[in-house]
C-alpha cells in the first residue's frame, strides 16, 4: 500500500510537470508564435471535439442501456459551461479588446477538472495494480502531451502572456487572482 502511494504521487507529479510542454514557444520569436497560434488553437479544439464525439460518446452508447439520457448528460454540459460563462465570467468582449478573453478561464476550469479526474485514475490503477498503474500513466501522458500544447495555445491566443500561461497551465488556480 505505502508503494502505491509513492508510485500515485511520483506519477502525478510527473503528469503535471508535461503542464509546461509550453516551454518551447519561448524561444520562438513573436511572428513565428503568431503564425503557429491559430494551429495550436485548431488542435485544442480538435482533440476535444475528436475525444468526446469520436472516443467518449459512441463507447457511452455502445454499454448504455439507457441512451437518451446520455445526450441529456451532453446537452447539460453544453448549458453549465455556457451559464458558467455567462454568470461567472460576464464580461465578454466582442471587438477583440479586451485584456484576456473569458474563453481562457474555461478552459482552465476545464482542464483542472481533467487534470483531477487524471489523478484519479491513475491513483485507482495504482491502488488495482502497480503495473496497470504504469500503464495507466504512460497512456495518460500519451494524451496530456498535445492536450497541454492545445491548452497553452488556447491561453496565449486568449491573450496570456507566454509565462503566464505557462503558469496557469500548470497552477490554475492562481488565475482567479489575475
Amino acid at each position: 500500500m505505502e508503494e502505491a502511494l509513492l508510485y500515485i504521487l511520483l506519477s502525478t507529479i510527473a503528469v503535471s510537470l508535461i503542464a509546461f510542454i509550453g516551454i518551447f514557444t519561448l524561444a520562438l520569436n513573436r511572428n513565428m508564435l503568431h503564425h503557429i497560434l491559430i494551429v495550436m488553437v485548431g488542435f485544442a479544439a480538435g482533440g476535444l471535439i475528436g475525444g468526446a464525439f469520436l472516443h467518449l460518446l459512441p463507447e457511452s452508447i455502445e454499454k448504455c442501456t439507457n441512451c437518451s439520457i446520455i445526450f441529456v448528460y451532453l446537452i447539460a454540459g453544453f448549458v453549465a459551461f455556457f451559464l458558467i460563462e455567462r454568470i461567472l465570467f460576464w464580461r465578454h468582449c466582442h471587438e477583440g479588446v479586451c485584456k484576456v478573453h473569458t474563453f481562457t478561464y474555461m478552459n482552465i476550469i476545464g482542464d483542472s477538472v481533467h487534470n483531477f479526474i487524471d489523478g484519479l485514475v491513475i491513483a485507482a490503477a495504482f491502488l488495482t495494480n502497480i503495473s496497470l498503474g504504469w500503464v495507466t500513466t504512460l497512456a495518460i501522458v500519451f494524451h496530456e502531451v498535445p492536450q497541454e500544447i492545445g491548452d497553452f495555445g488556447v491561453l496565449v491566443y486568449g491573450g496570456f502572456k507566454r509565462i503566464t500561461a505557462l503558469m496557469f497551465n500548470y497552477f490554475p488556480f492562481f488565475s482567479i487572482f489575475y
